[in-house]
């Protein structure tokens, strides 16, 4: 059923200008940099990004940077969720943690390539507009929480993959501990609000084994992690 919606969605979407845009950005800004995956770059070509963007920013929604939402916080450029989304590797039936909801874009990402998604978000207004605005697009293996995704979503664990969305100086060992043997997280990794390293861990023996992939730059993750820096 989840499929078949998004598959309408996006084919409603094909008949309006934006259409032309978000395959553009595919081909040049995903393909065009080095994104491979293919059933990554189709979920990028299906999401309306200009949907979870605000009205005014629209028309840029498919350039390849990033964009101010609500609440001082951003949706990450186009390259930067499809480079994240890649990394994780992931398959159908995967159940997929997301630690900063946001305007909801990356978990509407996920929700096409995975069985489901748990997305925690700590500022209650993003959370209730980002719950809204997937439900009625029809992303409907998506589940959102208002929390702090610090202490992840144990109600629901353990998880293929965590995707954490703002960066951090350390891995909350919650998270870790709710990651599958074998699973993978992703996430922006260092001390400095200029840039960090994306950084890929997959869970070997109860241990990350690390691989570092490149220089991104995000808002940094608040809440309980800010009393453990």
């Amino acid at each position: 059923m989840l499929f078949s919606l998004v598959f309408l969605v996006s084919h409603l979407y094909a008949e309006d200008p934006y259409f032309q845009k978000r395959h553009a950005m595919v081909e040049k800004d995903l393909k065009g940099r080095g994104i491979k995956d293919k059933k990554v770059l189709d979920a990028m070509t299906k999401v309306p990004r200009h949907l979870f963007v605000p009205e005014k920013l629209k028309d840029k929604a498919y350039s390849d940077h990033p964009l101010p939402i609500e609440e001082g916080q951003t949706i990450s450029q186009p390259y930067v969720v499809a480079l994240m989304t890649e990394a994780l590797a992931l398959r159908t039936t995967d159940r997929v943690l997301e630690i900063g909801t946001g305007s909801g874009y990356q978990a509407a990402v996920l929700s096409g390539l995975v069985k489901e998604v748990f997305t925690i978000e700590i500022r209650k207004s993003l959370a209730d507009t980002a719950s809204v605005r997937l439900r009625t697009l029809g992303f409907g293996n998506v589940k959102v929480r208002y929390a702090d995704g610090y202490f992840g979503w144990q109600e629901y664990a353990p998880f293929d993959a965590i995707i954490i969305t703002a960066f951090v100086n350390h891995i909350p060992q919650p998270l870790l501990k709710q990651l599958k043997e074998g699973g993978r997280l992703v996430v922006p990794l260092g001390n400095t609000f200029f840039y960090q390293t994306l950084t890929l861990l997959t869970k070997k023996k109860g241990e990350p084994e690390v691989t570092q992939i490149a220089p991104v730059a995000f808002v940094p993750m608040v809440g309980e992690i800010e009393k453990r820096r």
